[in-house]
């Protein structure tokens, strides 16, 4: 068995909406049937008895090597406690070679678990032994490590809940959410919202203290000091016993109360000056440690927090009973688990010392053990909520102490005998309020009810029915893509909108380029999603960033397919079909959102068949008004787009609204019929995302083809009272539309300039120069640097016997480089020549091309 091509699926994918680890197992001999190795089931449930079977329901073939792999990578992490459930094993068209998918929550649990899982099938193979205990805690803990915590998932919950999409920032608690210009972020419970001038008081004790005080809220008498001495003399003075802590700390770390004695002070001093400068020592308030979550202008919850403690049995010393509380698996080292383990540092053994205690003590049968006098849940304490006993005036005090400071997500610490009275009833005060508060005392307290903290802050950062999405406009297909998106973008400018824009051109926000190259793939779509500055995004959506990692977006408002044809990069990726193609095409069409819309070329069959696994409503497009698909389609009242006569018809529920062909620049007054295709597409969409007719034929009309505007998509120059017309046309298909539309154009002499793709089959590259033969007088053949694997003429001896049997080519000419090519060609060019010519370098060649016109 041997394991290559690991891709991690972060997106919708050919197999599923799940993210997945992906990856080609190829299986020699018996591996490929393990009815042949009866032993290797048996050896592989010995090692891990959880795996589930390997025989999918209905399924006849026989089961190989990988099929147990893809079962054990899903069950050991399963096993684990990731909520995973699918996975899939694909033969491939190569005998033992297979394709193996199963679904991971955290991309590095799932790389792992890949690992994992190849290790343990290796070793039921060879018979050794494999620690299944080891790998699954490895497992567990690296999913604890890597998964969000509490905190910051039940934020992420609560924006999945109602629709809000969200993208890991970090490998830390950073967060966005949403898209473009109404994206929001979070960093745990710190939202884009909050002030880091409210943070920098928060953090500064004393000062808030002296804030709330202003505003009349009860705070314990206390004071900065910087040594011990004046500590112990400010404790007199306000009389012991007090509380000391770290002018600059969170999160408990380094506060100790009920301080009594001058040598408990020294030690308290002496942890609180380790974390912070200044220390402050204030009065102690005996009473319940109370958490207050304040979320906008609102208390959220409330929890009494109790101390970290031990139960004594009467057998066990006081260090082996905190060993056994954090064995409990609800308690962990961080913040990922519900509760943490009971920290067993100086604090507590000298809370234990004011009992007369040492970690050896043997405490008597049910007597309760302090460890620690403050009761945060980082040090071990638990915690009850007590939400629906806050008094009422209780709370507008809490609610106006987090105003005070200004913060819009508050923990407001208070000590008070209860929350069911008044601070002024009772001897009562604030002692401290904290930015970003732990919310896992609210979401999984130890006692009492959880409370939906996510739902409530993610309620202040969208209003009602905002889920925090732009538009966005999904375009695959063999042809006419790039032009597809670039007038689709230009529609959505015209109507106000900021446009973000990827294609196999670059990025563009607006009609700012932000890179360069083939940016097709969903790197460039997730940097538009996140760019602030966009409004809407059209994403130009290829075959390989499918295929390589999936979609970058969950659901799209719009889906375009504009053909699938005879196919482009067949025979690679184990699409050998245009049957195979088309199924990775379709993935955005099942993404589309359930209001949003699919835009589906009629006068494709393989296209068409797209249209049931949609779960939006389906447009259909075609020059030919007669097609059956869009008639039918027509007389169900559905939405359509055709050529009728002159102009461009759209039709839905008996009403048309008809665009005249002139008022469309791009397509010469439809004479270019791939390019009124690509126009209607465009159409299509802009109407599923409800632009006015008026903004559309605007947009359409000031839309020019040129080669600053759709750089290698049909750009026409005079050269000499020649037509020269360069195009990126790079397969059989688009050559034939090619030649469709320069059939148009009048001419005395045709000559084409061409090369060939090193990465397309043999048979792609003839058919190309097989379809030109017919088409023009003259070929000239070049190749240049780059041939992707082919070796040196080649590319060229391919071309040539694709004009083998050309009926009107007579002159061939080859030629080395593409600029050398261009030169010869235009050298030739005499007034009423066409000459077409097939860039391959495009904003080189376009670049080059200008040059030569220039010095004319």
């Amino acid at each position: 068995m041997e394991v290559s091509r690991i891709r991690a699926l972060r997106g919708p994918n050919l197999w599923s909406k799940h993210t997945a680890i992906e990856a080609v197992v190829t299986c020699v001999g018996p591996e490929a049937d393990l009815d042949q190795i009866p032993e290797f089931v048996t050896r592989l449930r010995a090692r891990f008895p959880d795996v589930k079977p390997l025989r999918p329901f209905g399924h006849k073939e026989p089961i190989s090597v990988a099929h147990a792999l893809e079962a054990v990578g899903l069950g050991l992490q399963a096993a684990a406690g990731c909520p995973v459930a699918f996975g899939r094993t694909i033969a491939t068209p190569e005998p033992g070679v297979y394709q193996i998918v199963f679904q991971y929550t955290e991309e590095p649990v799932g790389r792992l678990a890949m690992d994992l899982a190849e290790a343990l099938c290796l070793a039921a193979l060879s018979d050794e032994p494999f620690d299944i205990k080891l790998a699954l805690s490895k497992l567990r803990e690296l999913d604890e490590d890597v998964r969000l915590g509490p905190s910051t998932g039940s934020i992420v919950d609560a924006a999945l809940a109602r629709g809000v999409p969200y993208r890991r920032l970090t490998e830390g608690s950073l967060v966005q959410f949403g898209w473009g210009s109404k994206q929001r972020r979070i960093q745990a419970a710190e939202t884009s919202n909050t002030s880091a001038i409210a943070e920098a008081i928060a953090q500064d004790k004393d000062l808030t203290k002296m804030l709330l005080e202003a505003a009349g809220v009860p705070v314990p008498t206390g004071f900065v000091v910087s040594d011990e001495e004046r500590a112990w003399e400010i404790a007199n003075r306000i009389g012991l016993p007090v509380v000391v802590k770290p002018r600059d700390g969170n999160q408990g770390k380094g506060v100790a109360v009920n301080i009594e004695t001058r040598d408990q002070l020294a030690k308290a001093f002496g942890v609180a000056s380790e974390i912070s400068r200044d220390v402050i020592v204030e009065q102690y308030i005996p009473g319940h440690d109370f958490r207050m979550l304040v979320i906008g202008n609102k208390l959220i919850a409330a929890a009494r927090r109790d101390p970290p403690n031990v139960i004594g049995d009467g057998v066990h010393t006081i260090a082996q009973l905190v060993e056994q509380v954090n064995q409990d698996p609800l308690r962990g080292d961080g913040h990922a688990t519900a509760l943490t383990k009971i920290r067993f540092d100086d604090i507590a053994i000298a809370t234990l010392a004011n009992q007369g205690l040492t970690s050896q003590s043997v405490p008597e049968k049910g007597s309760r053990i302090l460890l620690r006098n403050n009761a945060n849940l980082s040090t071990g304490g638990s915690a009850t909520d007590v939400t629906d006993e806050v008094h009422p005036e209780l709370a507008a005090r809490i609610v106006t102490a987090a105003q005070m400071v200004g913060l819009d997500i508050a923990g407001v610490d208070l000590v008070a005998e209860t929350v069911a009275k008044p601070m002024e009833e009772q001897r009562a005060g604030i002692v401290e309020i904290n930015a970003a508060p732990g919310l896992r005392m609210h979401l999984s307290p130890s006692f009492g009810k959880a409370r939906p903290v996510g739902e409530a802050i993610v309620s202040t950062m969208f209003s009602d029915g905002d889920n925090a999405r732009i538009p966005v406009v999904a375009v695959t297909g063999t042809n006419g893509k790039t032009t597809t998106v670039r007038l689709t973008a230009h529609l959505l400018r015209t109507s106000g909108k900021r446009t973000g824009m990827t294609n196999s051109d670059g990025v563009y926000i607006e009609q700012r380029c932000i890179d360069t190259g083939d940016c097709s793939g969903p790197r460039s779509a997730r940097n538009v999603l996140m760019h602030p500055d966009v409004d809407a995004a059209v994403l130009e959506t290829a075959r390989g960033g499918i295929l390589r990692e999936g979609l970058a977006f969950d659901q799209c408002d719009v889906a375009i397919v504009t053909n699938i044809g005879i196919g482009d990069h067949l025979g690679m990726n184990f699409i050998n079909t245009t049957d195979g193609i088309a199924l990775v095409k379709r993935v955005i069409v099942q993404n589309v959102a359930p209001h949003g819309s699919a835009v589906l070329n009629a006068a494709d069959p393989m296209v068409v068949g797209m249209t049931d696994a949609c779960p939006g409503s389906v447009t259909f497009f075609s020059h030919d008004k007669l097609l059956p698909a869009l008639n039918t389609h027509r007389a169900q009242g559905k939405r359509v787009v055709f050529v009728d006569g002159e102009h461009i018809v759209c039709s839905e529920a008996g009403k048309e609204h008809r665009i005249p062909l002139k008022a469309i620049p791009l397509t010469r007054n439809g004479t270019i019929t791939f390019q009124t295709e690509n126009a209607m597409a465009s159409i299509a969409a802009a109407w599923a995302l409800g632009l006015d007719w008026s903004i559309i034929e605007m947009g359409l009309a000031t839309f020019v083809n040129d080669a600053q505007t759709a750089p290698g998509r049909f750009n026409v120059f005079d050269y000499r009272g020649a037509t020269v017309i360069a195009d990126y046309g790079h397969n059989p298909d688009a050559i034939l539309a090619l030649i469709q539309a320069i059939e148009t154009i009048p001419a005395n002499k045709r000559m084409v300039v061409i090369s060939g793709a090193g990465d397309r089959r043999d048979e792609d590259i003839i058919q190309q120069t097989e379809i030109l033969g017919q088409a023009f007088d003259q070929a000239i053949l070049y190749q240049d640097q780059c041939q992707r694997g082919r070796e040196d003429g080649e590319v060229l001896a391919l071309l040539q016997l694709g004009l083998k049997n050309a009926t009107r080519t007579k002159e061939i000419i080859e030629i080395r480089g593409e600029f050398i090519a261009i030169d010869t060609a235009l050298a030739k060019m005499q007034p009423g020549h066409l000459c077409l010519i097939l860039v391959d370098q495009v904003q080189e060649a376009l670049d080059h091309l200008a040059k030569r016109i220039a010095e004319a």
